[in-house]
């Protein structure tokens, strides 16, 4: 019996995928739920199991775009298992023998060496280049159109003997999706960013004090998107308008803060969601955190789990990056960018000190959001990282970190 293997939906709103990569070989024996391809949909990668075991054939090539539903490889389930044989290895892990390169012609250098036929002479008038600089390929060194066609100007600097190689690699389906979002915000909405800084000291201190105990008794680390995370669910409950979206003529609000969380995959950016954070402790948000991070690093991350939220935090100061504008991560109207704690002077109390610093940035769409609930929203965010004791943890350090 043959099985036809079809493209299941990804999630809703779907209808293509690419193939990413083949893992398996066409007429390889494959086993049932082996990973056998990655597929690329506008939201994320994910395997490709096979449905059954046996003799594969391969109806798409990598790169490929299929709708979903349609048949992508077949598998003889009557086929019998090869004798002595595994399944299929994964196609990287297979190591093919390199083939011996054929030595390179010596191109012979006469007089007509560097000369360029006339299409080709038209091709490099139109790059400003002269076919004595081009290594011609055609007969006694002459310079074709191919050659001409396949010329890069040097840009005004001599080549220095080193490598000037370029690939050419068509982007994933998930990156043209980004890049296509990406643009249509900046040009959809009316967006505008606000800048504050906060005093990181007193987390510091926190952190010093329990970080340990914490982690002991947890099992995760006690970091800083916690109180971040609950910074912005409490200053989203005191600015609802930032936690809500346009369609069309409407004002959409949410009374449920749903956080996405910008984190970068093997794939590129993944912004998976915490829902109801609004409900979740200091435990319960970094738990979360771990959790959805590991899954986008693996790879396992699903179209649910990067869909619906409200709000999004990003933190540029992991890669160092001081001060940045995010942009919003549609059809959301605000977004939170972190960035990282540098030493800077600072006064307190009169007295100029040293403290941590962070740069925090507010992009968010002007069209529904105000400069006072925008600044406001911000200043709000400020004001509890700065004083978290008292406005995250109801002055209850013990309780709230559930020691």
């Amino acid at each position: 019996m043959v099985l036809e293997m079809k493209v299941p939906s990804p999630g809703e709103s779907i209808t293509e995928v690419e193939i990413a990569t083949w893992l398996v070989e066409d007429g390889d024996y494959v086993e049932k739920d082996q990973a056998i391809a990655e597929v690329d949909s506008d939201k994320a990668t994910l395997e490709l199991p096979a449905e059954e075991s046996g003799i594969i054939t391969l109806k798409a090539e990598e790169g490929d775009a299929v709708e979903v539903g349609a048949v992508v490889c077949l598998i003889d389930t009557a086929a019998e298992k090869p004798s002595g044989s595994t399944a299929a290895p994964a196609k990287e892990e297979v190591k093919e023998t390199p083939k011996a390169t054929p030595a390179k012609e010596e191109v012979k250098t006469t007089y007509a060496s560097g000369t360029a036929s006339p299409a080709a002479k038209k091709i490099l008038a139109e790059k400003g280049m002269d076919g004595s600089s081009i290594q011609g390929t055609g007969k006694d060194g002459r310079v074709t159109k191919q050659d001409a066609v396949d010329a890069v100007p040097s840009m005004g600097t001599p080549t220095t003997g080193g490598s000037r190689a370029t690939e050419r690699k068509k982007l994933s389906m998930l990156r043209r999706k980004v890049a296509q979002r990406l643009v249509s915000v900046k040009n959809e909405t009316a967006m505008l960013t606000t800048f504050n800084e906060v005093n990181m000291q007193p987390i510091f201190d926190l952190r010093a004090q329990h970080k340990e105990a914490f982690k002991s008794k947890h099992g995760v680390g006690l970091g800083f998107m916690s109180f971040f995370t609950k910074a912005v669910v409490r200053a989203l409950q005191l600015y609802p308008d930032v936690n809500s979206m346009i369609d069309g003529d409407y004002q959409i609000s949410n009374d449920f803060q749903d956080i996405s969380i910008a984190v970068s995959g093997p794939k590129g950016l993944m912004v998976p969601v915490i829902r109801n954070a609004e409900n979740l402790s200091f435990r319960g948000v970094e738990s979360e955190v771990k959790r959805l991070a590991l899954r986008a690093r693996d790879g396992q991350i699903t179209v649910d789990e990067m869909t619906g939220g409200t709000f999004t935090i990003t933190n540029g100061g992991v890669f160092g990056s001081m001060l940045s504008t995010p942009i919003i991560n549609p059809p959301q109207s605000a977004i939170l960018g972190m960035h990282n704690i540098v030493n800077r002077p600072m006064a307190v109390e009169g007295q100029v000190v040293i403290q941590p610093i962070m740069y925090v940035a507010l992009s968010y769409d002007h069209r529904i959001i105000d400069g006072r609930e925008s600044v406001g929203f911000l200043v709000a965010v400020k004001e509890a990282l700065e004083n978290p004791v008292e406005l995250l943890m109801d002055g209850n350090v013990s309780k709230a970190l559930e020691m």
